[in-house]
């Protein structure tokens, strides 16, 4: 197996395998897929599919709503509804593509499905340490997101003439969505060079915006009051908040996938707190994000405590504690943290 984070030494592989006919492809992302995953993900899946070879788009489970629409979602599987059909074109793909993750357990329940497949394996991820389960790695954490480094290897395979305007507004989505609207994990010039010449293929960038953002429930933003309101915890010595939600909170205003989508940010809006936690109360576990200001490696802070990782400014990870138990020992953690916290960069 090769690991290399030089786009341009892997490439060629990629270039080799996709040559010589058309080939059938298993394209897959993690679990609870975000902007970034889905909008990497089809835009590669709309380049391909374009230039005639077989591609089987997968997620594991049922994505937001707010991102049903882009192009190419109508031929996506979703492995908690078709299992049978998922392992089938996973076994008998001649590429597996992955995306927006870097260790196989993100995708849950068919990652022995893609370890035990005699196909040739690819990663295309910027996620820190990605583990070794693909062929070829292309891994660069210094990109804004993984529809960044798609673009990357479209144009270094030699194939950015066939960027349309679809593939173009999903990768235009999947950078927006990871940064934030641009807010963090974009200070490279690069960054906006690739928006830039993405903006050329003829879509409306507001219209996306607000399809994004703009496209909320009712109960979304009603949720939304309440935990700001109700939920959300300010510890001032720590310059730290949180907020904290179960699933009785979740059922009251009718939860969906993708509802407390960056909620956790919402926090960090506080003057003076630099270090956000949202803590969301799941079936068997919690499920935890975080965020951060400045150099506090939240990433760091994930991974040692709570089963998780990240990047520097944004993490997550879990937690098979109840939710009171939980939130008790993040606040007993922060102690340990105060002279951390409590500095300026």
């Amino acid at each position: 197996m090769k690991s290399n984070n030089n786009l341009y030494e892997n490439v060629q592989a990629i270039a080799e395998k996709l040559s010589g006919g058309i080939k059938k492809i298993a394209m897959v992302t993690h679990r609870n897929p975000d902007g970034d995953a889905m909008g990497s993900s089809l835009g590669l899946f709309n380049l391909l599919t374009g230039m005639g070879h077989q591609v089987t788009m997968i997620t594991p489970n049922l994505y937001p709503a707010f991102l049903q629409w882009l192009p190419g979602n109508d031929r996506v599987i979703v492995f908690e509804r078709k299992r049978k059909v998922v392992i089938a074109r996973i076994r008998e793909a001649d590429i597996i593509i992955s995306l927006d993750f870097n260790d196989i357990s993100r995708v849950k329940e068919f990652e022995k499905a893609i370890s035990d497949s005699n196909a040739f394996r690819v990663l295309i991820d910027h996620h820190p340490d990605p583990s070794l389960f693909s062929d070829i790695t292309v891994s660069d954490t210094s990109v804004s997101s993984t529809a960044e480094l798609v673009y990357e290897v479209i144009i270094a395979l030699g194939y950015g003439s066939r960027i349309n305007e679809s593939v173009a507004m999903c990768l235009f989505v999947g950078i927006m969505t990871d940064t934030g609207c641009f807010s963090y994990n974009s200070g490279n010039p690069r960054t906006y060079e690739i928006v830039s010449n993405l903006l050329k293929y003829n879509f409306d960038k507001d219209e996306v915006y607000a399809r994004i953002y703009d496209n909320f429930s009712a109960d979304r933003m009603r949720l939304l009051g309440y935990s700001l309101n109700e939920k959300m915890e300010v510890f001032e010595q720590y310059r730290t908040a949180f907020i904290s939600l179960s699933r009785d909170d979740l059922n009251k205003y009718n939860f969906e996938s993708g509802d407390t989508e960056g909620f956790v940010n919402y926090p960090l809006s506080v003057k003076n707190i630099r270090f956000s936690a949202l803590f969301i109360e799941k079936k068997d576990i919690v499920k935890i994000s975080f965020r951060s200001k400045g150099s506090f490696a939240a990433n760091i802070f994930a991974k040692r405590f709570f089963n998780g990782g990240g990047h520097l400014n944004a993490a997550g990870g879990e937690s098979k504690a109840s939710l009171a138990e939980t939130t008790d020992r993040f606040v007993r953690l922060l102690k340990e943290y105060e002279k951390e916290l409590g500095s300026d960069d």
